[in-house]
């Protein structure tokens, strides 16, 4: 246990697993399974909690545990219930409430979930994710409305994370009101907090960028081709946040022969583990150089195992995680027959997208998303770096438009449906029957059939956007729709 609060999950392991050599204590499989859940190990997170059965764990931390755990793997369904649980023996811990609510939310239970951050709240009136999960919520108007009980909330908050958390609810909730200028001077002063209290500098992505130029843009041989692996049940749906990955994901799950399995970390972390370079981040350059020299089909049996306790034997499944288009040319490699979905969306509706949207804050990726003009510069390193890979005529790889999609669906599903050698199903074109949790950003949006509603919403924000128009300009990206 104390070795979990250090971060030393790899030993935390191996003590838990001494642990249970010596007596099969129910517990130890809970927190064997949070352990598991912390370096992303799926098929292991299943197994320890089916060691684990609700009816034999009763202490209410001990059922929240395991349902964080399950939650974290996208087992939102199955971790409600130890929630529930949790919630039987104490109704009044408003962490079980919050864990409650955000399954709930997840699983599209939504009256569900804003009941119990309402009661979260309640019972610690200062419990800022509480406060940011239900704005996120919606249902927002005139008459019924948080802007006074957060701006109070915004006045007792000192940490930079809790002020960032109250600020995005405030910025929620002044965008369902319609006052944008008040929404904006809300993220501005907490984002830039929170950029100040990092080391980050756009210089970090640069490089990143760079080495994918350098290493994975030229073209595989056929020999390397042939050395990766056959299958082809993995399809990559991967672009900038906030650009439409997750309702392609939704479309292709809809079909029978297609399961969703979220935004997987697998492929990165398959490829740090094989290349063991000794940095502690799973996406860096060396990482990325090393892993060029690795054997392509190494890489893919790896992914494939971690993937195995998610995907089962499904025909096809979606890997929607939107940075693995830094991985392009080592999936190619990996998987020749895999499609690769990359999504582009208007560049401005992106941009203002990410700076609006509050990212997992322990996440590396998303460090560029507390300033604007690093925002834009991310997304134009992106930008380019996708059309090189589509003006080589790369197999397998296809550049989609968000605004095509949402205004002509039926034709632009019937080409994406083909081009992943998926027979045409009309159930595709209905998103809002997917039942399927989402654990996105667009967790609420997705509930709703295609529409053309996100489309130039930037424009609310126009004024503060002279810096993004500027870099555009220069760098010749079109920012018109």
């Amino acid at each position: 246990m104390v070795n979990i609060e250090v971060g030393q999950i790899a030993k935390a392991i191996k003590l838990l697993e001494k642990a249970l050599s010596l007596s099969t204590h129910v517990e130890y499989w809970v927190y064997l399974a949070k352990c598991y859940s912390l370096r992303g190990e799926a098929q292991s997170v299943i197994h320890a909690a089916e060691q684990a059965p609700l009816l034999q764990v009763n202490s209410p931390l001990a059922l929240d545990t395991l349902g964080v755990a399950l939650s974290r793997v996208g087992l939102h369904e199955k971790a409600l219930q130890y929630f529930g649980k949790a919630l039987l023996v104490d109704k009044d811990n408003a962490q079980f409430c919050y864990n409650f609510a955000v399954s709930s939310k997840f699983a599209g239970q939504f009256a569900t979930a804003r009941v119990y951050f309402e009661r979260a709240i309640t019972l610690a009136p200062d419990y800022h994710q509480a406060h940011f999960a239900l704005s996120d919520l919606g249902g927002v108007s005139a008459q019924d409305n948080h802007v006074a009980r957060l701006q109070t909330a915004a006045k007792r908050t000192k940490h930079v994370d809790a002020s960032l958390h109250i600020a995005h609810a405030l910025a929620k909730e002044y965008e369902a009101l319609g006052q944008y200028p008040r929404a904006f001077e809300s993220l501005d002063a907490a984002k830039r907090d929170k950029l100040n209290s990092l080391t980050y500098t756009f210089h970090d992505d640069e490089m990143l960028f760079d080495s994918v130029q350098q290493t994975q843009l030229s073209a595989p041989t056929n020999k390397e081709m042939a050395a990766g692996h056959a299958s082809n049940q993995p399809i990559f749906v991967l672009g900038m946040p906030r650009s439409g990955t997750t309702l392609v994901e939704r479309i292709l799950s809809n079909h029978s022969d297609v399961l969703s399995a979220g935004e997987l970390q697998d492929f990165g972390v398959a490829v740090k583990e094989l290349s063991g370079t000794s940095s502690p981040h799973v996406l860096d350059v060396a990482t990325l150089q090393k892993a060029m020299l690795l054997p392509p089909v190494q890489i893919a049996e790896r992914y494939l195992e971690r993937t195995l306790a998610v995907v089962g034997n499904t025909p096809r499944f979606v890997d929607k995680l939107p940075f693995n288009f830094f991985y392009i040319g080592l999936i190619r490699r990996a998987f020749p027959n895999a499609k690769i979905v990359c999504l582009l969306r208007n560049p401005m509706d992106t941009c203002i997208g990410n700076y609006r949207q509050l990212f997992s804050l322990n996440s590396p990726y998303y460090a560029y998303a507390y300033d604007l003009e690093n925002i834009g510069r991310f997304y134009a390193r992106f930008h380019h770096l996708a059309h090189q890979w589509q003006t080589q005529n790369t197999p397998n790889f296809m550049l989609l438009n968000y605004e095509q999609l949402v205004r002509e669906p039926q034709k632009n599903i019937e080409c994406l449906l083909d081009f992943c050698d998926l027979p045409w199903q009309p159930q595709c074109l209905h998103v809002e029957r997917n039942q399927a949790p989402v654990s996105t950003a667009s967790k609420v949006q997705v509930r709703e059939p295609i529409n053309q509603k996100s489309i130039g919403n930037w424009r609310k924000y126009q004024p503060y956007t002279e810096v993004l128009q500027a870099l555009f300009k220069r760098e010749q990206i079109n920012i018109e729709t």
